[in-house]
């Protein structure tokens, strides 16, 4: 374990023996007016633009003005199969098969795509189980569901609460609830990462834990996806969505991914909606033939995609494949380590940290609880050049992206933070 170091130099040491530092010029760096680099910490929220994005945007705006519609299949990547260049590269992103992924749609409408077929409600087992700390979204996506199932969404929500005065949520609690309402529990659906206090569940032992009582279960890994190493296949789980604009520096509002286990490639008998892209591709332009599924998480898909969007996700994937998830999370961690190191240093009267000290059980993003503070603190951070953001009522939440943020990044941080609690 590295033994981290207060001052200045250390962080500059620790730059230089980065193999991983160059990849940061590989990122346009947002400016203060003055036209210094902002020290940007919420790739949790919107993650960076690769300087290549523009050129593999550019390349198909151009094939679009010289072809037309016979892009389709002249242009120099093909947009007839374009989602086609992103599916093995975002299955080594989030450990699964390319058979398990696909990239369509954005995350919400693949969430409620994946309830589909994977929340499958009786008279008797009809509950959803989410934390309590859910991403809204989230909450309003499965209570919408269970509305639609005609049953009350307040009596249909089973909530994985922390224990009183805890941030984190326990395991123990977890077997709990099922042990005492599994039976009548229809789906689990949780954050493969809590968006509040960055915590990373366990998901295969949610999932070993989700299929013993007969429950099907899913994870939105909006906040893990390119953050921490998810194995999804491994999990075992039913189903995962994630969005690409995060850690995955895909631009705003960009395409989400999908995961559906292989178990369930190629079953014909889940409900599913359809549309002329989940058909199969040897027929789908004869137009006139009955619906015919395509297997894996293809068979999900509705309409051809949106390629201006796509080719922004290859950018930042074809980066990822370079990396390597290994050597991003092996930064992170040391990354994050060091940032923990520094906020402790300010002493336990001035801050808290949320996320769990464990680095196993948390990505890049550290959860910080202010002591005596509110937003006004968080203006003033901003003003002194820290781009981070604020959750109500007392979190600056903070990630230090391994792709792009360094160690003197952290370092400035800090002392910003010291100069403003002083």
């Amino acid at each position: 374990m590295l033994a981290y170091k207060t001052g200045k130099d250390f962080a500059i040491e620790l730059d230089k023996n980065d193999e991983l530092a160059s990849y940061r010029n590989q990122f346009h760096i947002p400016k203060d007016k003055n036209g210094n680099n902002l020290i940007y910490m919420t790739g949790n929220s919107l993650g960076l633009q690769p300087k290549s994005t523009k050129e593999y945007i550019d390349q198909e705006l151009n094939d679009w003005a010289e072809l037309g519609v016979e892009g389709h299949f002249e242009a120099k990547n093909p947009w007839l199969g374009y989602h086609e260049y992103l599916t093995k590269k975002m299955a080594n992103v989030v450990g699964a098969k390319p058979i398990e992924t696909i990239v369509m749609n954005t995350l919400t409408v693949n969430l409620h795509l994946m309830m589909v077929s994977f929340y499958k409600p009786t008279k008797t087992r009809y509950k959803i189980l989410i934390e309590s700390d859910a991403f809204p979204s989230d909450k309003y996506a499965v209570e919408s569901q269970l509305r639609h199932h005609g049953f009350c969404d307040k009596e249909g929500l089973i909530l994985w609460k922390p224990r009183y005065g805890e941030e984190l949520l326990n395991y123990d609690d977890l077997e709990t609830i099922l042990k005492q309402q599994g039976d009548d529990i229809a789906l689990i659906l949780l954050g493969g990462v809590n968006y509040y206090t960055g915590q990373f569940f366990d998901l295969k032992r949610i999932t070993s834990l989700g299929h013993e009582y007969g429950c099907l279960v899913g994870f939105d890994c909006a906040h893990g996806a390119g953050n921490v190493k998810l194995d999804l296949h491994d999990s075992g789980a039913d189903f995962a969505v994630w969005c690409s604009y995060k850690y995955l520096n895909s631009g705003p509002g960009s395409l989400a991914g999908c995961f559906v286990n292989e178990k369930h490639a190629h079953r014909k008998d889940l409900n599913r909606f359809t549309g002329w892209w989940s058909h199969n591709k040897a027929t789908r332009f004869t137009m006139r033939d009955e619906f015919d599924q395509l297997p894996g998480a293809e068979g999900w898909q509705l309409s051809n995609p949106p390629i201006l969007s796509m080719a922004a996700i290859k950018a930042s994937l074809d980066m990822f494949e370079e990396v390597g998830m290994d050597k991003l999370v092996e930064k992170s961690k040391k990354l994050t380590g060091y940032f923990e190191f520094l906020m402790k240093q300010l002493g336990e009267d001035a801050i808290r940290i949320i996320t769990p000290e464990n680095p196993d059980e948390r990505g890049c993003q550290l959860s910080i609880q202010v002591k005596k503070a509110d937003k006004s603190l968080h203006k003033r951070l901003t003003a002194s050049g820290v781009i981070s953001d604020w959750r109500e009522p007392d979190v600056i939440r903070c990630a230090p992206v391994p792709l792009y943020n360094s160690f003197q990044d952290i370092y400035n941080l800090v002392e910003r933070l010291k100069e403003i609690l002083t």
